[in-house]
């Protein structure tokens, strides 16, 4: 069984940028990278850069021996779907969650097996409330909400990127959080410094 990672920036127009933000001497995009290449199951990590951030990428993890295909997701996987098993795995991963534990990606891995998508989450911490016209008007029974996270796990032949519908999930972890503003950098930077066990990408 092949398992192909896609490390991609989708959610905001400047999320290209903050992949390049410099955590602990290096991009946060190369961290991101490494960690899902020092995971034994993945056999492949494809980066999926927009057109205007393809060259910077390319130069963030170039060195890692990985491939950064300018385009989506979707022209990432077709650059070796011609190479890949009928059960291959697909993970894609958010460039910005650079820490996630392996653990966890290897959960995502395993979970796959049994189901065509599989999403970490975590339980919400905080009280969610309805709104309208800047007015509560509810309170959302959080027992039933979770934070979704990443790498999202499709089996190949189920491929659609960030369609979750209907997915599986497994337990996620704090330290996958998307690194996108100064208080989450600085806790980036105490994760990239702090010495490394078998479980912390």
């Amino acid at each position: 069984m092949n398992v192909v990672a896609i490390v991609t920036v989708v959610h905001r127009a400047t999320d290209g940028e903050l992949a390049l933000t410099p955590v602990h001497g290096e991009a946060l995009l190369t961290h991101t990278v490494r960690g899902l290449l020092d995971v034994p199951e993945i056999s492949t990590v494809l980066v999926a850069a927009p057109q205007r951030c393809a060259s910077s990428f390319s130069e963030a993890v170039g060195h890692l021996g990985c491939r950064v295909v300018p385009g989506s997701p979707r022209e990432a996987l077709a650059a070796i779907e011609s190479e890949l098993a009928r059960d291959s795995v697909v993970l894609l991963h958010d460039a910005l969650r650079a820490f996630i534990p392996a653990q966890t990606v290897r959960d995502v891995i395993a979970a796959v097996g049994d189901h065509p998508v599989v999403v970490p989450v975590l339980p919400m911490a905080d009280t969610v409330k309805l709104t309208s016209a800047s007015l509560i008007t509810g309170t959302e029974d959080r027992n039933r909400l979770r934070t979704a996270q990443t790498p999202i796990g499709y089996r190949l032949s189920a491929f659609r990127p960030w369609d979750v519908t209907g997915a599986a999930t497994v337990p996620g972890h704090p330290d996958a959080m998307r690194v996108t503003t100064d208080f989450e950098l600085s806790l980036a930077e105490a994760i990239a410094a702090a010495p490394k066990n078998e479980e912390t990408l």
